[in-house]
């Protein structure tokens, strides 16, 4: 594992903060503005272009194994970008569920984003500490993609889930009032009863707060595939990052063409098994020791999926998904 200097975190996550002002600057004016397909369409091909730069400076400057770390990245951001595919459909039913207006969408997205770069953080050098120091827990990791992908082919078109049962939600408003009506871009107001002016969050907040969680939970299936292209915190963490830095505008490029997405989640699922399958063929050693425990003679061998061949294979389920599924609904219409 590769140890950067802390002066090289620091500037990364500058970089990540004047980012996010010139996206919040340039996306949207705030409150007032309602994002078309075409500006999305610019904004996602702006943030892909910065994400490709930043990865043509892995490969220039990185200190050791420039190219395969610089390949890792690629590797991790299409993982990423994939994955962050599926939660765009589930921020599209939350928006409609809480009847979140097209124009405010854009605010509730930038403060979602804001803190999932946060949590992600947190998870991922967590991770790393954890991988560090008990190597075995990538095994866990792996079957527990094994588990993920496979309910990507469970999970009916139809499955919906309350959002207003979620367990934050319904913590929250135990000890915060919040009021029923939308306020414009307002996540709090002040409202005046009998005399006395109190603080309500509004159901835009609401809404921020299931996305925050939603994201939490998506997190749990991204962040060990990551690792199962790298194990260098600085890799997995830069890959992740940049691709939820393009969500917003991808979200807004997507919603419009959503209904042409419907293989995307079995594509989605074929990624997480491979992922998993490539992280348990590394896991040899502990699996046959494993099998030791049991009285079984394994005898498993140690196999690396090469990081190429799996950027070649992620991003060819990627497509061909996408593009079995604009097929098969163009027929249909």
């Amino acid at each position: 594992m590769t140890t950067l200097p802390l002066w090289a975190w620091i500037v990364f996550y500058i970089l990540v903060l004047i980012m996010l002002i010139i996206d919040l600057k340039m996306f949207s004016k705030k409150g007032e503005h309602e994002v078309n397909v075409s500006e999305a369409l610019k904004m996602t091909g702006i943030w892909i272009g910065v994400s490709l730069l930043f990865c043509a400076g892995i490969e220039l400057f990185y200190p050791v194994d420039a190219h395969e770390k610089a390949m890792e990245f690629m590797a991790g951001y299409l993982i990423e970008k994939s994955l962050s595919m599926d939660n765009l459909f589930v921020f599209l039913m939350l928006f409609s569920f809480f009847g979140v207006e097209r124009k405010y969408q854009h605010e509730v997205l930038f403060w979602g984003i804001f803190g999932a770069l946060v949590l992600r953080s947190i998870f991922i050098f967590a991770g790393a500490a954890m991988v560090e120091h008990f190597e075995w827990v990538l095994g866990l990791f792996g079957l527990f993609l094994l588990y993920t992908g496979g309910k990507m082919f469970s999970n009916s078109d139809d499955q919906q889930t309350d959002p207003s049962k979620n367990i934050i939600v319904r913590w929250f408003k135990k000890l915060f009032p919040v009021t029923d009506k939308m306020h414009e871009d307002h996540f709090f107001i002040k409202e005046e009863s009998k005399g006395k002016v109190r603080w309500m969050a509004t159901p835009l907040f609401i809404t921020l707060l299931v996305i925050e969680t939603t994201d939490v939970a998506f997190a749990v299936d991204s962040i060990p595939a990551v690792f199962s292209v790298s194990r260098d915190p600085f890799i997995v963490l830069t890959s992740n990052i940049f691709a939820i830095l393009g969500l917003r505008a991808l979200y807004f490029a997507l919603a419009a063409v959503a209904k042409y997405f419907k293989y995307l989640k079995y594509g989605l699922g074929i990624i997480l098994i491979f992922v998993g399958v490539k992280m348990l063929l590394a896991m040899n050693e502990y699996i046959n020791a494993l099998g030791s425990l049991v009285g079984l003679n394994l005898n498993m061998p140690h196999i690396e999926v090469p990081t190429p061949l799996s950027l070649i294979i992620i991003f060819g389920v990627l497509v061909l998904s996408m593009g079995l599924s604009v097929l098969v609904t163009r027929k249909t219409e």
